[in-house]
């Protein structure tokens, strides 16, 4: 019976009253709970019904397939138009440079930047479902996509008349190639992530931790600074793709240091400088300034004007952009014979990619309250990415700070990332050329200033320290391992891709080891409650006469259960086994004193024997002991007393007596989600162990799904019961109370 009661007093606490019987398992399967009778489907109407086609079926699947079905045909053009526009123009002014730059990372010519920002972006419009991500070049891919372009068409195979380094490098030849790698890989990675999608694998990302992400991108923004400072400077340097890259970056530029060109340096300090300041600028601002102002698209019209202007290329030796073919290139089947050199490299890039874009598109949609689909998100990926590599486009992901303007300006719906395409259509096929005088030291500037962002996120070292000291682990062990290579290396020295894999096998370690390392308690009752916390946390909370409260937080499995059992051991201090072996050390000293007591009683037996028959004659019936005088045990047979001494009776029925004071363990299984076979039989082992000891080990605070893997691990048989089952704590502590309190049979 429960009822609740309050006082009339508003400040009074509202109380409840529960009486009951203490239940436990066996009384609540068989009286207290009653399961709904339900038919099992079979394994072929299951089959039937999935496959089972209905009109309604069919819209629920193309309207996934098509989100865009589900809001353009309510979109209210009043509300949302003007918002997207000015986003999509926003977007696209800054898609623009972008995507030029982040070309130079992918080592492929920069007019490919501007493909990859047109296809991609028009498929995701009609494919996502995040209404503000913007998909299309983004560094991290990029200088993944560099390297493996790097590593397979190295300038040594172009070196005209031999491979001394002195010799010409046939620069046309090498961009042709690494422009048929990357789109081979594009295709690869678009198919992988729409296989991925159709295989639900949508949950692929939660591995991916955010600091695991975090410290990623932070170690890339160091490997892009450190590849873009010969742009900046102006000096020619091979690029470097392997173990220490970054150290042989930096060791080539600063041997060809002298040969800086100042004019160029000149430059790209001085766009760093403006476009810092129009940042910082637009950060003070943003919510006075109606749209952010475009610095990036400035500096590139103004530096493009007079590199042109003062022909920088030729007077100066200013290095530009060169050639940008105007119009889009007719499609092309990609290389397949790469393919397999390709595959573990595109694989770690397709992951990368999809939790990049579903942790920003979830950031958003948690801000605007709509939800996204992880499936469908790989999905749109990997046909963005799948069917623009056909067009000579280069792997693309959401970009964080573009995607952060389409949002802040204003923009509602994917028609913001669909008019930020167009407006890059426009470009490509009307005034590309207008680009090729861009000094690429501008484009290195823009990266760089774009990766300050990225820095920012060292700031989360004290705070991680502070939290969690695993995450920290996570976090920064990645940035150690990116730092020393770009490629395959052996032992601790890998590259981008071999040490995200580590990374993300380090991060499900932490997830083992947490559970070979969990919390383990002792718990106490609060006193006049039901409450029970860590005795050696909570001064109120005291230990029960006799029993101990064990709890673990975590899960028992093949991993952990020995370190179960031996942490109980310790936690409640009996170990049934150095019991036993004390038991029988003492034993063993008993049958020598009886030895020594059986010579001492030989030599008095015959007086004692004439002592008792006289007795006997006499009507006289007594006890004569010799030496000192000692009580006996006597048993009573067919009402009848007989005499019975401890050399009649066995060792071991004289010495079974309670070894320690504690008579019942409760095992507090709250914590526990879920229990393996080993993890059964190491608990039902458990159970027996204690039990020679006269130890009682009993259950509680099982979870019904526990309770069900119990019984399909047939865990209930003898000696186990589900009376050894308890729902609560309490239930189980008043029930081994009571039954401890009741007098033993002799």
């Amino acid at each position: 019976m429960e009822h609740v009661t309050a006082s009339e007093e508003p400040s009074a606490a509202l109380m409840y009253h529960v009486e009951r019987p203490i239940f436990n398992e066996g009384y609540i399967d068989s009286e207290l709970l009653h399961r709904k009778k339900r038919t099992p489907k079979s394994f072929q109407r299951r089959i039937a019904e999935h496959l089972r086609c209905s009109s309604e079926k069919a819209k629920s699947v193309v309207f996934g397939f098509l989100p865009i079905l589900t809001w353009l045909p309510s979109y209210p053009l009043k509300e949302y138009l003007f918002g997207d526009i000015v986003s999509g123009i926003s977007t696209g002014v800054m898609q623009l440079p972008q995507g030029l730059a982040y070309a130079m990372l992918a080592a492929v010519p920069p007019v490919f930047g501007l493909y990859s920002s047109f296809y991609p972006v028009l498929l995701y419009t009609f494919l996502g479902t995040s209404k503000h991500i913007s998909i299309g070049t983004f560094a991290v891919i990029s200088l993944m996509i560099g390297g493996i372009a790097v590593r397979e068409a190295p300038d040594s195979m172009f070196a005209v008349n031999g491979t001394n380094a002195s010799q010409v490098v046939d620069f046309e030849a090498r961009d042709a190639r690494r422009v048929e790698v990357v789109v081979a890989l594009t295709t690869l990675v678009g198919i992988i992530q729409f296989v991925l999608g159709l295989l639900r694998f949508g949950f692929l990302a939660i591995y991916l931790t955010e600091p695991l992400v975090r410290g990623f991108t932070t170690a890339a923004a160091v490997h892009v600074s450190v590849s873009q400072i010969k742009y900046l400077l102006g000096v020619h340097t091979a690029r470097f793709n392997g173990p220490l890259s970054v150290v042989h970056s930096l060791d080539a530029v600063f041997r060809n240091i002298a040969s800086t060109n100042v004019v160029t340096l000149i430059i790209g300090l001085v766009c760093m400088v403006f476009l810092y300041f129009i940042k910082d600028l637009n950060e003070r601002f943003k919510k006075k300034l109606p749209i952010p102002i475009p610095g990036e698209i400035i500096v590139v019209i103004v530096s493009t004007g007079i590199s042109y202007g003062m022909v920088m290329s030729e007077n100066y030796g200013v290095e530009v952009v060169g050639k940008i073919p105007t119009g889009l290139l007719p499609p092309k089947i990609p290389d397949f014979s790469v393919f397999p050199n390709l595959f573990p490299d595109a694989f770690a890039i397709a992951v990368v990619g999809f939790s990049i874009a579903i942790s920003l598109a979830k950031t958003f949609a948690l801000k605007h309250g709509y939800s996204v689909d992880g499936n469908q998100e790989l999905i749109a990926l990997g046909l963005c990415n799948f069917m623009s590599s056909f067009f000579h486009t280069f792997v693309v992901t959401a970009s964080m700070s573009r995607s952060l303007v389409q949002e802040s300006t204003g923009g509602h719906t994917e028609i913001a990332g669909l008019l930020a395409s167009i407006l890059v259509l426009l470009v490509v096929v009307a005034i590309g050329f207008v680009f090729q005088p861009l000094p690429t030291t501008v484009l290195a500037a823009i990266i760089m200033v774009n990766l300050l962002g990225m820095y920012k996120q060292l700031k989360d070292i004290p705070a991680l320290w502070r939290t969690s000291k695993i995450e920290l682990v996570i976090n920064k062990f990645y940035v150690f391992f990116f730092f020393f290579g770009h490629g395959e290396i052996w032992f601790f020295l890998l590259g981008l891709d071999y040490g995200l894999v580590v990374a993300m096998g380090f991060a499900i370690l932490t997830v083992i080891y947490r559970t070979q390392c969990p919390k383990n308690a002792l718990l106490g009752q609060i006193p006049d409650t039901g409450l029970y916390f860590d005795v050696d946390e909570y001064e109120e909370a005291e230990e029960c006469s006799g029993i101990k409260i064990f709890q673990s937080n975590t899960s028992i499995y093949f991993a952990n259960s020995d370190l179960y059992v031996s942490t109980l051991k310790a936690k409640t201090g009996i170990d049934p086994a150095q019991l036993l072996t004390g038991r029988k050390s003492q034993l063993k000293y008993a049958k020598r004193d009886n030895g020594e007591r059986k010579a001492v009683n030989h030599c008095s037996s015959v007086k004692k024997n004439a002592v008792v028959l006289l007795d006997v004659e006499l009507g006289v019936t007594r006890e004569v002991v010799a030496g000192p005088k000692k009580q006996m045990d006597h048993v009573y047979t067919n009402g009848q007393m007989n005499e019975n001494n401890t050399e009649s009776e066995s060792e071991d029925d004289f010495f079974l007596q309670r070894l320690t004071p504690i008579h019942t363990i409760i095992l507090d299984f709250t914590p526990v989600n879920f229990i393996d076979s080993v993890g059964a039989k190491t608990i039902k082992s458990v159970i027996k162990e204690f039990a020679t000891v006269d130890v009682k080990v009993v259950l509680a605070g099982c979870s019904r799904t526990l309770l069900s893997d119990l019984r399909t691990l047939k865990f209930f048989c003898e000696p186990v019961t589900p009376d050894l089952i308890f729902p609560t704590i309490h239930d189980a502590v008043l029930h081994c109370k009571r039954s401890e309190g009741r007098p033993r049979l002799p």
